[in-house]
């Protein structure tokens, strides 16, 4: 399976192929004055037309920060042999940098519970989601509706962001995470400059198995490759490339520039008509 994600949280799958997410993402873009009036004033695209164009001089960008210390050799040998199947379909790697992305993690973790503890705000029970069945006064209905509707990383990400928003901490904390964020935009843009994709592993390791690590906190490092695209709010998917130890699926990482969703379409496509890694299953499902 295949996912796109173009917010600050990423996006589940989506589609089963590149193709199949060149069709939906077709029908979905374009401005929508009446219902959004967030949505850019850029006419709606067929993402599909562009899929079989070559891309014999598609230049790859490859993060050195991306392949250091912490990347298992499983995932990396995955991410190699896609990287040369590139190159064997035309393409030139080119080395980049993105030099902050260790800070993509402190960050997302200021940004995100603080966005969650805002929305957030509004599901108590009156209005929207889950209500408690017994309950006493309003105070009470709060707080029995919130305990029961909410897990313990929704609640953790609250009161974090909580925190962060609170007075004599935004400017500490909550605005500096955003001076991060336009910086390592800025990294990016940086890096474009050199390259029209930029591609990598999606995570250190391959999955672990379910109840296998009992501290989430410790899971949070395995975003550091997907959080920075996300923070700057770039287009990115991940394409299956192989599999690691287990037989568990290694994910190969494309990101592509503001608006650059065709090119980025494209080169996942032609990867996938090389290869068959979205078509096969990992071993024992």
């Amino acid at each position: 399976m295949i996912a796109y994600a173009s917010s600050l949280d990423q996006a589940g799958p989506m589609a089963r192929s590149a193709e199949d997410c060149a069709l939906l993402l077709s029908a979905l873009c374009g401005p929508d004055p009446d219902r959004d009036s967030t949505s850019l004033d850029v006419p709606a695209e067929d993402f599909s037309r562009g899929l079989e164009a070559s891309i014999d001089g598609l230049r790859i960008g490859v993060p050195k920060e991306f392949f250091g210390e912490g990347l298992a050799d499983d995932v990396r040998a995955c991410i190699d042999a896609a990287l040369k199947q590139y190159q064997a379909l035309g393409a030139k790697l080119v080395e980049i940098s993105l030099p902050r992305t260790e800070l993509a993690i402190p960050v997302y973790y200021i940004i995100a519970p603080a966005e969650a503890s805002s929305n957030l705000s509004r599901f108590d029970g009156v209005k929207f989601g889950h209500r408690a069945k017994q309950h006493g006064d309003l105070l009470d209905m709060y707080k029995k509706t919130r305990a029961e509707g909410f897990g313990d990383e929704v609640k953790r990400r609250i009161m974090i962001g909580t925190y962060v928003l609170s007075h004599g901490y935004y400017d500490a904390y909550y605005l500096q995470a955003q001076k991060i964020r336009r910086m390592i935009a800025d990294d990016f843009q940086q890096a474009f400059k050199s390259c029209d994709v930029i591609a990598g592993p999606v995570a250190p390791s391959v999955a672990w198995k379910l109840g296998a690590h009992a501290d989430p906190l410790a899971d949070y490092p395995a975003d550091i490759f997907t959080l920075p695209g996300s923070l700057a709010g770039l287009p990115g998917m991940s394409v299956p490339c192989g599999f690691g130890e287990g037989g568990m699926p290694v994910g190969l990482q494309l990101i592509g520039n503001y608006f650059g969703e065709a090119k980025l379409l494209n080169a996942a496509h032609r990867f996938q008509q090389a290869t068959d890694f979205h078509l096969r299953k990992p071993e024992g499902f």
